[in-house]
């Protein structure tokens, strides 16, 4: 996983990076939580910026008349010259890696920015939501914020300027000049203005403003914030039980639709049977971008998908397996889990049971649902810079579901029928388990392959990583490896490799081999989440590419050669390990998958093998290949992004 850069000020290794949001109201919502960030160290003398980039979006031609005049200030007194772009047409993707960027926007309907600013705007607050990002997906980045609103909208007044401000703060970025709230109706506009076009001008100039910027916003408010707060302070530990989502329902009114309570009763039942998804859940995980599915199911467009309706290449399960990102869903039929795993990307804000208590909803509703809100999804990314047109049209009807998306998919009671429900439709089918409901794998049905989380490998140290909540989750464990050795379809072993918890347990890894003698093994290093209450791991924890391939071609050595190193992913940090004597013919590796021809083995209705639906492998995907996984035919798209102590200095 790319690793990202603490926070540093102006220094002759840092580049300034200003945001310029001339802004008014918009999407001001509610944080329950503010993220814990760093103030600047101290800067180890005056630097100056590279060329800043200057982005407006305008309704009346006021942002666009300011920004204009903020661009000839820039190149007349700092002699960097700048030219002001309408926002529609900046990629937010760039914002990791571009060194000045300014956007214009004026007060529009209800509070939002105006539609060329919109894209930019969503990217932020999903950005700022999903723990996937990261609190340092922006730490390079120092910008400042000027609003331009008017005081008759009342509270959404110069709401959008606040709104990107925290979310630039929540991924890491320094406001190095005070957020200033300009009204058009008060006559002073011009002046606030200048004042403030004055002191992004001494920031250009390398100078530093000390407490005027230090970060902050017109409020006065001293940022140095709170620590996150979790809704886990009202779990209960594994070993006393399973949470009672009942207490967690109690917690926020429950949510209207159409004038009636959703999901029937306030106190999350309905018909006596409780809702897995309780109004202060669904906040959550709406928050960080899925969308919820009835109850207990959701969907979410993954950052893949995006990048592969760009042509800048898929996911690892592109260069594996051949599946196309930008036409792959991502869904679960159960937001439920029975572990609480330290590398967990919803940081336990997803509900957690050891057993199906809850209302059940049809799987039939459940794959409309996913199929509807999944391609809304990818409908918005039309007119998005980079997104091909062709690609936005196969995007909107997904071939493949991946079942891995948040929670335990395998705890849903009617999972096969949905499996079912999916083949005939000709989606294939990926799906993950965590290795606690070994009976559930016995009686699944076929599907395209099927994944067990092996995130440990001894009891001690998988109780320390997956926190379970069953007592005897290590003999549920070990069943669980048995029941995928009796699956005829392809199986694979998932390991998440978390330095210092269970990367060095490789031995034992290598023991756990001839339990469910899976035909392949995906090797990944851990995603940095961030930090929480529910999770200490720091970017020390994060294994290098090169540590997850050595890593590989040890277990794989320790296997007496029954496995061989077959793919790799660079960029995610992800190696595959394949059975030798099934997916390597004649010297080459057939670890793709003939997707129509599994449907028809499915449709057949008889018994088939891992064998009969295999293709042959590319060899840009095959382990070593100078691609290191990357599809040839798409775009190269890199970020400048620095890892390690070097990147800490400054």
């Amino acid at each position: 996983m790319p690793p990202f850069p603490a926070a540093t000020t102006a220094s002759a290794t840092s580049h300034l990076a200003l945001l310029v949001l001339l802004s008014s109201s918009s999407l001001f919502f509610l944080y329950k939580s503010i993220r814990l960030r760093r103030k600047p160290s101290p800067a180890t003398g005056p630097a100056r910026t590279t060329t800043p980039t200057l982005l407006y979006a305008s309704a009346t031609g006021t942002s666009k008349a300011l920004a204009a005049r903020l661009s000839s200030r820039l190149t007349a007194d700092a002699g960097v010259p700048i030219g002001a772009t309408d926002a529609a047409s900046f990629d937010p993707d760039d914002l990791p890696s571009v060194p000045l960027l300014l956007l214009v926007l004026p007060t529009h309907d209800g509070g939002a920015p105006p539609p060329s600013a919109a894209f930019l705007a969503r990217w932020l607050e999903e950005s700022a939501a999903d723990f996937r990002a990261g609190a340092l997906l922006l730490s390079g980045l120092r910008f400042a914020v000027f609003g331009v609103g008017s005081r008759a909208y009342g509270e959404t007044f110069n709401a959008a300027a606040r709104s990107f401000s925290r979310w630039l703060r929540a991924l890491g970025a320094v406001e190095v000049v005070p957020l200033v709230e300009g009204n058009v109706d008060g006559g002073d506009l011009e002046a606030v203005f200048e004042d403030w076009s004055g002191k992004v001008l001494r920031v250009v100039n390398g100078e530093e403003l000390n407490n005027e910027g230090a970060l902050g916003g017109s409020d006065g408010l001293d940022l140095l914030e709170l620590e996150e707060e979790s809704d886990d302070d009202d779990e209960e530990e594994a070993e006393v039980g399973e949470i009672d989502m009942e207490d967690l329902a109690g917690k926020a009114p429950a949510r209207r639709q159409s004038g009636k309570m959703e999901g029937g009763l306030a106190n999350g039942r309905q018909n006596g049977v409780k809702e897995m998804v309780t109004p202060i859940i669904r906040t959550s995980l709406e928050k960080q971008g899925y969308k919820i599915l009835g109850s207990h199911s959701g969907v979410k467009i993954c950052r893949w998908t995006k990048s592969q309706l760009r042509g800048r290449g898929g996911c690892y399960k592109h260069s594996f397996y051949g599946i196309e990102s930008h036409r792959c869903m991502e869904a679960t039929p159960s937001l439920a889990c029975a572990n609480k795993c330290v590398f967990c990307w919803r940081h336990h804000t997803n509900p957690v049971g050891k057993s199906w208590k809850w209302k059940m909803d049809d799987p039939l509703d459940i794959v409309n649902g996913a199929i509807d809100q999944h391609t809304k999804m990818v409908k918005q990314m039309k007119g998005v810079p980079g997104v091909k047109p062709e690609r936005l049209e196969e995007g909107l009807s997904p071939r493949h579901c991946a079942l891995s998306l948040v929670g335990e998919p395998i705890m849903y009671p009617e999972i096969n029928a949905l499996v079912d429900e999916l083949h005939r439709r000709h989606i294939s089918t990926f799906l993950v388990t965590n290795a606690q409901f070994p009976e559930k794998i016995k009686t699944l049905k076929p599907i395209t392959q099927l994944y067990v989380s092996v995130d440990a490998a001894t009891k001690e140290s998988l109780k320390a990583v997956d926190r379970p909540l069953f007592s005897d989750f290590w003999e549920r464990f070990l069943d669980s490896l048995k029941s995928l050795h009796e699956k005829d379809q392809r199986t694979v072993y998932r390991l998440t490799l978390v330095k210092g918890w269970n990367a060095e347990e490789i031995d034992a890894y290598a023991k756990l081999l001839s339990l469910g003698q899976p035909d392949f093994i995906e090797i990944k290093g851990v995603t940095y989440c961030g930090s929480s209450a529910t999770s200490k791991l720091t970017m020390e924890n994060v294994p290098w590419h090169s540590d997850v391939k050595e890593f590989s071609e040890v277990l794989a050595s320790k296997s007496g050669g029954v496995y061989e190193v077959a793919c790799e992913h660079a960029h995610s940090c992800c190696v595959l390990l394949a059975k030798v004597d099934k997916f390597k013919i004649n010297g080459k590796w057939h670890t793709w998958i003939d997707y129509d021809r599994f449907h028809e083995l499915v449709t057949s209705g008889k018994p088939f093998k891992s064998q009969d639906y295999m293709a042959v492998t590319p060899s840009w995907a095959v382990y070593g290949a100078e691609e290191g996984g990357f599809d040839p035919d798409q775009s190269r798209f890199k970020k400048e992004r620095r890892h390690g102590t070097a990147a800490l200095k400054g």
